[in-house]
């Protein structure tokens, strides 16, 4: 069974190729009115779509609704990324949920502020700023190279001196 949009393509589809055989849209109107009983379009509608397909209306032609967009954002990025930043800085264990409530946006606008407009990531259950770029990644590898390299020379002992840690250690430093 069609749903009533797709008898309104149809519908559209009709018009499109009477409209283009030279038909008006009061005939249009009437001709459709037989055709499909209860389920037609209006007479404004019809003529509405006479005037896009003859290229009376500036409108591009098409049969099928566009795309919308969906739910407006609520939340403007830079109106509340200070709030967020201060919030984590404040509470480094606050949970996304926990921001969304006490600033009325969506948890979906928070993580976005959060991960992709201030860099924050989750390690050990804290945020803290990502804050490795490529030349800091190349120095890590080039200590792990060294670090093998003195675990292969003294053995266990060398082991058992290393300290190690990630970015949570250097944000609460």
């Amino acid at each position: 069974m069609a749903t009533s949009n797709d008898l309104f393509i149809k519908q559209r589809s009709v018009i499109e190729v009477l409209a283009a055989e030279g038909c008006s849209a009061a005939t249009i109107h009437a001709r459709m009115k037989t055709v499909y009983g209860e389920m037609f379009i209006s007479d404004y509608a019809v003529r509405k779509w006479v005037r896009i397909f003859k290229g009376e209306d500036p409108r591009e032609t098409i049969l099928r609704d566009r795309k919308r967009s969906g739910k407006p954002l609520s939340a403007s990025v830079t109106a509340h990324r200070e709030k967020v930043d201060c919030m984590i800085r404040a509470n480094r264990r606050v949970k996304q949920k926990e921001i969304a409530n006490a600033e009325g946006i969506l948890k979906e606008r928070v993580h976005h502020i959060v991960t992709a407009v201030l860099g924050y990531r989750k390690v050990s259950a804290r945020w803290v700023p990502r804050q490795l770029t490529v030349e800091m990644k190349a120095q890590r590898k080039d200590m792990c190279t060294q670090l093998l390299e003195r675990y292969s020379a003294e053995g266990e002992v060398f082991l058992q001196r290393i300290l190690t840690g990630d970015e949570s250690l250097r944000s609460r430093m």
